[in-house]
Formats: structure tokens, C-alpha cells, sequence
């Protein structure tokens, strides 16, 4: 497992992520967004995703994933958002738990 540094870290653990009440249902996770957060630490962290990422899919969309204590993260554009490993598209394909949408 890749060591993240400290000064992300610490943003990761002290960011007030929001739950994504609108995919509760189906894809439950939690995000953050640029202009509520450091920029400067919002744009390290998404950068530092796509470096130390790997590529996976959500369901025929390719994404860069970054696994950290538990959580897999990912970034669209202003948003970088996380969910529970257990509830990544990957897992749930594996355990036969895909929501019928």
C-alpha cells in the first residue's frame, strides 16, 4: 500500500465530506467540492489519485481509483468523491450486488 503524506492525510481526515443523498439507494458514498475546500490541497489529492491511482471501471466508464484506510477515492472535474471498498462497482460485480437501475 502506497503511503499518502501527511499533509493529505491530514485533509482527507479533517474535510467535512457530504453524503450523497441522492444515490443513497444505489451507490452510496460521500464527496467533496473544490471551491468549499483548500484548493491548493483539493488539487494535490485529485492529482495525487491519478498518480497513484489504478484504472477500473464504473460499469463501461473508466475511472482512476485510489484505495486509502478502507476507502476507495476517485475525482470528477470538482468533485472528488469516496465510498466504502466494500461498496466500489468492482466489489459489488464480484458479490452480485450491482443495483437494478
Amino acid at each position: 500500500m502506497k503511503t499518502v503524506p501527511a499533509n493529505l492525510q491530514t485533509f482527507i481526515e479533517k474535510s467535512a465530506w457530504t453524503f450523497a443523498k441522492t444515490y443513497a439507494e444505489t451507490w452510496p458514498h460521500e464527496y467533496i467540492v473544490q471551491e468549499q475546500v483548500d484548493n491548493e490541497l483539493f488539487v494535490e489529492l485529485a492529482n495525487y489519485i491519478d498518480t497513484n491511482g489504478y484504472a477500473d471501471y464504473f460499469y463501461k466508464k473508466e475511472m482512476i481509483y485510489f484505495d486509502f484506510n478502507g476507502y476507495a477515492y476517485w475525482h470528477m472535474e470538482n468533485i472528488i468523491n469516496r465510498c466504502v471498498l466494500a461498496d466500489t462497482y468492482h466489489q459489488r460485480k464480484i458479490d452480485g450486488r450491482l443495483p437494478n437501475i
